[in-house]
């Protein structure tokens, strides 16, 4: 209910120039219940507290990073989401987007060097910076998927560090991986054996060191969806028909190879 209140509350335009939005976008975001003030003056103006300017903060931040409204109010208004974790959850995405743009400021002033000292870049180098895949194809189920975890924070955070020496060295590793897989495959090794379960537990260290810390518990869920999954079906069975479920087979041996590992 709101009602009166006094000195320590702020009018409609203090906020707005507080925040550098207009009036429109605050009596907007009254009227659709994003932001309604604390308090109203004697005359019924709009008064904020200081508890609306947080929110306004919170609201703003997801906003510049690209949330509609109704998924801001959505996240502000979860009972069940301490203030604390909004902050964290934002530092994280605002961190990994400094990441992201950082790299791209490096691809610019690599851009500009190579104009200043008459050099021409092949297609490919000019484009370089934003990988070889449609940078929309997956970002957005990405971050609809992973975007809340720590993982796929930790991922953005290492990917945005790595150069191009490292990309190079990190698909290496996958090719050499990928050959001695399929081989295996292809000779009829079931998933359930050491050489299976050894490259499986490969496979979870190159995650582990490239991307974020993947747990054996991790592994098999990434596992299951490497066979739900139809886009990651195709991507290992191209390597050998019927490696993505001979590889989440050898991912769950291998899990509980170590899990009885460590209960002996």
């Amino acid at each position: 209910m709101s009602h009166s209140v006094g000195q320590d509350s702020y009018s409609v335009g203090q906020v707005a120039g507080f925040a550098g939005v207009t009036v429109r976008t605050l009596h907007h975001y009254d009227d659709i219940g994003l932001l309604v003030p604390g308090g109203r003056s004697h005359a019924g103006h709009r008064r904020y507290r200081d508890t609306d300017l947080d929110r306004l903060q919170q609201i703003l931040f997801y906003r510049e990073l690209g949330f509609p409204l109704d998924e801001v109010a959505a996240l502000l208004d979860d009972p069940d989401t301490d203030p604390r974790a909004h902050l964290r959850r934002q530092h994280e995405l605002l961190t990994a987007r400094i990441e992201k743009l950082r790299k791209m400021a490096e691809a610019v002033e690599h851009a500009m060097e190579a104009r200043t000292m008459g050099i021409n870049l092949t297609p490919e180098e000019r484009f370089e910076v934003f990988g070889d895949k449609d940078p929309e194809q997956y970002a957005e189920e990405a971050e609809q998927r992973w975007g809340g975890t720590e993982a796929y924070a930790e991922s953005q955070r290492r990917a945005a560090r790595y150069t191009k020496a490292d990309w190079k060295r990190l698909q290496a590793e996958v090719d050499t991986w990928s050959e001695r897989y399929a081989t295996l495959v292809t000779a009829g090794a079931p998933p359930t054996g050491e050489a299976a379960m050894d490259l499986a537990e490969e496979h979870r260290l190159h995650i582990d060191r490239w991307f974020y810390a993947c747990s054996y518990e991790m592994h098999v869920c990434l596992a299951g969806m490497y066979v739900s999954d139809e886009r990651f079906k195709a991507f290992y069975d191209a390597m050998a028909p019927g490696l993505a479920a001979h590889l989440r087979d050898a991912i769950v041996a291998n899990a509980s190879r170590h899990a009885s590992a460590d209960t002996a």
